[in-house]
């Protein structure tokens, strides 16, 4: 209760004995400026403790001043966008009673957006076969525009058509295309491609670049490759690099992901048959933002890069995004809603912004994206490319990107789906509430021009991934085409068998490779050391043939992991170490994905990594080896016998072949220190190697997927090693090398994945 809100306390009643002659004196002034100077100290103490309560509840709810005004901001953005109330199922028709060409239908449209007077570029697009094409005019059209075999639309013609759309559409702008689009569709189209005044479409054929139809006898059923959905934290991907163009990316790719050249390192498959939205390349001029155009050429150079013509053309799975154009991009009618071009945006950004919204909707329907190869050529004007109309989606566009992914709703048809995320985009400040009211204005003129709403599908993205086996895995290596970097032209190609090389190279050129030869080392030694020497730091050979003029060091099998500690030692700086028997080939290509600072071993492979009870009955050597195991155990400090006993119960013995098994940087010291435990115990490599594996760290730690598809069959199951061998696998046991024939064998087998390999044949 606060001070002075207390009632005051009731004055005792004086004894009547304790009246004194005072009790008549004068009474003291009551006038304020006295009780105050009488009462300074209390007002203060009341003001400080009000001053702490308020502050305390204040920094309880607001942690700073930048969580106040945000909640300030977003209160406001709440109650000044109010959410459209729409019937959907009570939208009027709207037909076309005015234009002069209302009674004119055709299933394949060209929409474009005129300003000059016609080009010879949309004379070419007027005359492609069986494509009618739709010039739309804004406030800067010449008046008297006119090309033969186009419909054109001038504003006046666009008012007559009683859109809603017309109310928030500017005058001077391409996005009045959205006219167009509903004009195309009220006049029957299934097809609608989306192009500006500079398309030049390459041989002036559409239907040889797209797939125009999805389904019915003139469909064609294939597959089509897809980026994988591997990898969940990826959700943009820029697709110039699997067309050729490594350095070039497309208007639209958030900035901090322009850095990711890499091609892929396997794609799947997907039927074709829904691919709604198809999305083509430009030659010469591609759809490229201000950042690069400034950066990659002098002032008055034209650009004229060229993308692989040959290359599949590839789709995008739910949960990954590519940026989508207004000028090169084929809508089917199942993806009609999504040509709705935003007006709260800059041009420049209007159509990357459509393009994310659309794909986001187009997972709610099953469809899906993909890009083609070259389908125009745009000449380059060297014009001015305004980036400060771009600078809010470099800004905005990787935040709107993980927006849309993680985007959710529970409206029940696909138009409520399309107005919320339009609503909740105008909240999160991608666009305005104008876009949600022109949403709402485009959502009914579809209806109103006769659209359909396609059915919804349930959406895969919050469904556990599928995993990809090696079967589902399709490789294919982009060309690496001429391009431009920084005003200079690069020469020539880099042939993708050499690029493989300098990845692998990077990726395990600080790894140690340690490969015991159990054959003749002196007719295998140097072959092995130009097989891997290529790829590792080094390779250290150890064999019970000592041969000091073949560097081969002697070790015995048995007791190998004894010998480590001094080759550590020489190779102080090296990020890890791979243990690797003769007769275990290694396709190092397929570990690029494994962790290097985690421990590899085969603990997912049964025929390899085996647990025994010692209460069974066991040959007298597993009886030794358990009691040497045990002996160890107990001797190991705290924290080896928590892991190890953390992974393994004290009845239990496990054995491991140990032909492969990687120790990273960080874990050497702990290696070696086990090692020097085990001391003179005669305990076997295949248990000591396990048993200091687990040691080190808990099984659930290591890296279990880097070795877990190995091939690994017992050697009286393998007639022909050839037979076995695939070059989809990490590594394939067992492969016995005893000559120079054998060798070449193999290296003919391997080459299927490192093809540089049969420079050695």
């Amino acid at each position: 209760m606060l001070v002075q809100d207390r009632a005051a306390p009731k004055p005792s009643k004086p004894h009547p004995r304790s009246l004194s002659p005072l009790r008549f004196s004068e009474p003291k002034s009551l006038d304020f400026s006295t009780w105050l100077s009488d009462n300074l100290y209390k007002v203060l103490t009341v003001g400080l403790l009000i001053g702490a309560v308020a502050a305390f509840f204040l920094l309880r709810n607001f942690s700073d001043t930048a969580a106040i005004l945000c909640l300030e901001s977003r209160v406001e953005s709440v109650t000044s966008i109010p959410y459209p109330k729409v019937s959907f199922n009570s939208i009027p028709a709207n037909p076309d009673a005015s234009s002069p060409y209302a009674s004119f239908r055709a299933e394949r449209w060209i929409v474009v957006s005129v300003v000059d007077p016609p080009s010879d570029t949309l004379r070419n697009l007027a005359k492609i076969k069986r494509w009618q094409l739709l010039a739309i005019a804004s406030a800067d059209t010449p008046p008297d525009w006119s090309l033969k075999g186009a419909i054109f639309l001038s504003l006046d013609d666009q008012a007559k058509l009683n859109y809603r759309v017309l109310d928030h559409l500017p005058y001077n702008s391409f996005v009045r295309k959205t006219v167009g689009y509903l004009y195309a569709i009220q006049h029957g189209a299934r097809k609608i491609f989306d192009a500006d005044d500079r398309t030049h479409v390459i041989d002036s054929d559409l239907d040889k670049h797209f797939d125009l139809e999805l389904v019915g006898e003139e469909a064609r059923r294939h597959t089509i490759l897809q980026y994988s959905h591997d990898n969940p934290n990826r959700t943009v991907i820029n697709p110039y690099i699997h067309f050729g163009q490594r350095s070039v990316w497309p208007r639209g790719l958030p900035l901090e992901n322009v850095g990711e050249v890499a091609h892929e390192e396997f794609y799947t498959e997907i039927y074709s048959g829904k691919q709604f939205i198809q999305q083509g390349l430009s030659n010469g001029l591609p759809d490229v933002d201000s950042v690069f155009y400034f950066t990659r050429k002098s002032q008055f150079e034209a650009f004229d890069i060229e993308f692989d013509e040959q290359a599949p053309k590839v789709a995008l799975p739910q949960g990954i995004m590519v940026p989508v154009n207004s000028f090169n991009t084929l809508f089917h009618s199942s993806a009609f809603w999504g040509l709705m071009l935003p007006v709260s945006v800059s041009s420049m950004a209007s159509d990357v912004l459509r393009g994310y919204w659309a794909q986001r909707i187009l997972w709610e329907i099953g469809g899906f994206v993909v890009v083609y190869p070259p389908t125009i050529y745009r000449n380059d004007r060297i014009e001015s490319y305004p980036f400060s109309e771009e600078k809010d989606l470099h800004i905005n566009v990787g935040r709107l990107i993980k927006f849309l992914v993680s985007w959710r709703t529970n409206k029940p048809t696909l138009f409520e789906k399309i107005l919320h995320l339009s609503y909740v985009m105008a909240e999160e400040g991608f666009w305005t509430e104008q876009d949600v009211r022109f949403t709402t204005a485009w959502l009914q003129d579809l209806l109103a021009v006769g659209y359909q709403q396609p059915r919804l599908m349930s959406l895969e993205l919050d469904r556990p991934r599928a995993q990809i086996g090696h079967g589902d895995r399709k490789e294919f290596i982009p060309r690496k085409l001429p391009s431009v970097h920084l005003g200079v032209e690069e020469a020539g190609t880099v042939n993708y068998e050499i690029g493989n090389l300098i990845r692998w190279r990077k990726n395990f050129g600080n790894v140690v490779l340690i490969i015991f030869v159990n054959g003749p080392v002196n007719r295998t030694a140097l072959e092995w050391r130009l097989l891997y020497g290529r790829i590792f730091k080094t390779v250290v050979i150890l064999s019970e043939d000592k041969n000091l003029d073949l560097a081969v060091e002697y070790g015995q099998l048995w007791q190998a992991y004894k010998y480590l500690p001094k080759i550590f030692d020489r190779f102080k700086g090296a990020d890890g170490f791979l243990f690797l028997q003769d007769n275990m080939i290694l396709n190092y290509w397929n570990l690029l994905q494994a962790d290097k600072s985690k421990l590899w071993i085969t603990n997912k492979v049964s025929e390899s990594w085996t647990t025994f009870s010692m209460k069974t009955n066991m040959s007298a050597w597993f009886t030794q080896q358990a009691e040497l195991v045990k002996k160890v155990v107990s001797s190991l400090p705290a924290h080896f016998q928590v892991s190890y006993k953390g992974s393994m119960d004290e009845t239990s013995l496990t054995l491991c072949s140990s032909e492969i098994f990687y120790i990273p940087e960080r874990f050497i010291g702990d290696f070696v220190d086990l090692v020097s435990l085990v001391g003179d115990l005669e305990v076997h490599h295949k248990i000591a190697v396990p048993m200091m594996f687990m040691a080190m760290d808990s099984v659930s730690n290591f890296d279990s997927d880097a070795l877990k598809t190995i091939v690994y069959k017992r050697d009286p199951e393998v007639s022909d090693p050839v037979r076995i061998y695939s070059a989809q696998v990490p590594a394939v046991y067992p492969w016995n090398v005893s000559s120079e024939a054998d060798f070449m064998r193999l290296i003919r087998s391997m080459a299927l994945g490192d093809p540089l390999l049969m420079e050695m044949v």
